[in-house]
C-alpha cells in the first residue's frame, strides 16, 4: 500500500529507485510514478542524489578473491585468472554493480539525507540531461545539452506518434517556488536549439520535461497534461 504521508512515500520511492522492491510492491510504486507528477519528481531526486553519492566514491580495484566472487554473482565465466583490474571497467559499467551496491547505498542515504541537488555552476559550465519516461530509467527519449556559452540543444532519441489535436511542450524548473517556465513547443522526433537568452542560467539539478498539452500549448503558465519525458541537468564540464 502506498503511504499517504510525504516522507514515508519518499522513502518507499527511494527503495524502488535502488531496486530493493519486488513483485506487487514494485509494480504499485512504478504505477504511481507513471501517473503522479510529485512521485515522478521524487524518483528523479533520488536518482540524482544517488548519482552524486556514487561520484564521491573513489574507484577501487577489488582483490582477486572478491573479483572472482563478483564474476560468479554476475554469471560471468572466469576465462582466465588475470588481475582484477583487467575486467574492472566492465564490472563498473555493469548493471550488476548497482544490484551489488544498492543495499549499501540505501543505508548511506537513509542515514544521512543529502542536501538539495541545485548547485551554483561555474562560468562557462556545460550540462547534459537525459529525459526519460517517468519511472522508467531504461527508456531515454530525449537528450538536453547546454554548452559553455549557454546554448541549449534538445535532441530526440524516439519517434513518438502524437495525436493531431495535441502538442508537446518543453518546460524547465529551477526552484519550485518560482514554478515551471515554458521553453516552447517541440515537434515530436525533431530536435531544437535555443539560445542562452531564451534559456537563462542553468544549474545542476535543474529540471527539464516534455508534456502532452492541448493543441498550441498549455492554456496556463504551467503544464496541464501528462509528463512524457523528464530529467535533471548534470554538470559535465566547468572552467
Amino acid at each position: 500500500m502506498i503511504p499517504e504521508a510525504v516522507e514515508p512515500r519518499r522513502a518507499l520511492i527511494g527503495e524502488y529507485v535502488l531496486g530493493l522492491l519486488e513483485g506487487p510492491e514494485a509494480s504499485a510504486v512504478r504505477e504511481l510514478i507513471a501517473h503522479d507528477r510529485d512521485a515522478a519528481r521524487m524518483a528523479l531526486e533520488w536518482e540524482q542524489h544517488l548519482l552524486e553519492l556514487a561520484d564521491e566514491l573513489p574507484p577501487q580495484t577489488p582483490s582477486l578473491v572478491l573479483w572472482e566472487r563478483v564474476q560468479q554473482s554476475l554469471g560471468w565465466a572466469p576465462a582466465s585468472r588475470g588481475t582484477p583490474a583487467d575486467g574492472f571497467t566492465r564490472w563498473w559499467n555493469s548493471l550488476g554493480l548497482w544490484r551489488l551496491t544498492s543495499g549499501a547505498l540505501a543505508l548511506l542515504v537513509l542515514l544521512s539525507w543529502l542536501p538539495g541537488v541545485l548547485r551554483e555552476a561555474p562560468v562557462g559550465a556545460s550540462f547534459t540531461a537525459v529525459l526519460q519516461v517517468p519511472g522508467e530509467s531504461a527508456k531515454p527519449g530525449w537528450v538536453v545539452t547546454v554548452d559553455g556559452d549557454g546554448t541549449l540543444k534538445l535532441e530526440s532519441l524516439v519517434a513518438d506518434q502524437i495525436p493531431a489535436d495535441r502538442s508537446v511542450q518543453f518546460w524547465t524548473l529551477i526552484d519550485p517556488k518560482d514554478g515551471p517556465r515554458s521553453l516552447g513547443l517541440i515537434e515530436p522526433g525533431k530536435g531544437t536549439t535555443l539560445s542562452a537568452e531564451q534559456i537563462g542560467a542553468v544549474q545542476a539539478g535543474q529540471l527539464f520535461e516534455l508534456t502532452l498539452e492541448p493543441s498550441g500549448g498549455s492554456p496556463l503558465d504551467r503544464p496541464t497534461g501528462p509528463v512524457l519525458y523528464i530529467g535533471r541537468a548534470v554538470l559535465i564540464a566547468g572552467n
